[in-house]
């Protein structure tokens, strides 16, 4: 039996001890593995009658080459934000032009298809988010035999009480919050930091609930700018340090705004997010005529190697993704719920995203986190 394996869409921490206990798990059964090369974009661009492809877009795996994988953050087999499912004109391979029909977006599905059969593969193992996934979902529809596993710092994967890389994520962010504020007090500034969240505010709130900054902004609540800045000088002046902090999600909007997004969309459509937390200081700097520091966590939030959660949560998803594929189950996705780890049909990533349960975990009129009992709730609160 020959498995798959890709990663897909942003890296996060505990992608590569991901991939080695796959590839353990598998070769212990006396199995192959074959890692895809850069996601979905490993099979759009492989081209069946051009050997050099091979290498460029496929990785023979066994225990030699993932031997200390495991020590470093990031994908080793590499990422791209490809949806083979969706592809724009100007991104299509060459070899593949006379396929394209229409102004696009394309489909080549049946091109992947045909090249997962050209490679023998009899069944794959993506590890991703929403989209990376929901073509996961697509290939299953087709008939091909997936396992997928859930990976994105927002944690918003339907289906999962947690996804690779959350915990991580978090950790880092509560980190260096707690270390900004020291040049935030030493000059009595207000302090905007800005986390990855596009359509779910947990990373923001979870970071602003555990290290007890003042205000929080999130994705699926739009803010009054004024409002926030008569509340952060009220924290501000009640401080001893005189001084006050905030997070925002990349994807939270002002009232009556959109998406703080920015250049030009890449060859599969989306458009660089981020920046909402330089805006949002400029308007409370406007607004109070106090010093802001604008710090964007941005891709410090997923460098690194994982912390121990992760690498725990990564290593078990592995080895019960491996178990699937090995013994013929197909169209399931990993995940955990209610703190036990399960399975589940990978047609919950149709389903939608999770956001934030605003109403239990979140106070709308005075932009904080508002966790009022956890009893029965998972790890992450929802």
């Amino acid at each position: 039996m020959r498995i798959g394996i890709l990663t897909g869409g942003g890296d996060v921490p505990g992608l590569n001890p991901c991939i080695k206990a796959v590839v353990e798990r598998v070769i212990y059964d006396g199995h192959e593995v074959i890692g895809i090369r850069r996601g979905w974009a490993g099979l759009l661009e492989f081209h069946p009658d051009d050997p050099e492809t091979f290498d460029r877009c496929t990785m023979a795996l066994d225990r030699e080459r993932v031997r200390t994988i495991d020590r470093t953050g990031g994908t080793f087999l590499h990422t791209s934000r490809t949806n083979p499912g969706r592809v724009q004109t100007m991104q299509i391979p060459r070899f593949l032009t006379d396929q394209a029909t229409g102004e696009g977006p394309h489909d080549f599905t049946p091109h992947i298809l045909s090249v997962l059969e050209h490679l023998e593969i009899d069944a794959l193992i993506p590890i991703g988010g929403d989209d990376t996934l929901s073509y996961a979902l697509r290939l299953h529809q087709e008939g091909f035999p997936v396992i997928a596993i859930p990976k994105t710092m927002d944690n918003d994967v339907h289906g999962t009480d947690y996804c690779i890389g959350f915990s991580t994520a978090v950790t880092r962010s509560v980190q260096f919050i707690h270390q900004l504020r020291t040049s935030t007090g030493s000059h009595e500034r207000l302090a905007v930091i800005e986390l990855f969240g596009r359509y779910s505010g947990e990373t923001s709130l979870v970071s602003a609930y555990l290290s007890s900054v003042d205000r929080a902004v999130i994705s699926e609540v739009p803010f009054d700018p004024e409002r926030l800045a008569a509340l952060l000088m009220e924290d501000k002046r009640r401080n001893p340090s005189n001084y006050a902090m905030m997070t925002v999600s990349e994807g939270a909007t002002m009232l009556d705004g959109d998406l703080h997004v920015s250049g030009e969309a890449d060859p599969y459509g989306h458009r660089k997010l981020g920046g909402i937390g330089d805006t949002t200081g400029a308007v409370l700097k406007q607004l109070t005529g106090e010093e802001i520091i604008s710090q964007n966590l941005g891709y410090l939030m997923r460098s690194g190697t994982p912390d121990s959660l992760d690498l725990m949560v990564a290593t078990n998803y592995a080895v019960m993704a491996a178990d699937l594929a090995v013994d013929g189950e197909k169209g399931r996705m990993v995940s955990l719920r209610s703190g036990t780890y399960t399975n589940v049909p990978v047609t919950v990533i149709g389903e939608g995203a999770k956001r934030v349960d605003v109403d239990a975990l979140y106070d709308r009129d005075t932009y904080r986190p508002k966790v009022r009992q956890v009893a029965g709730k998972p790890m992450f609160l929802y």
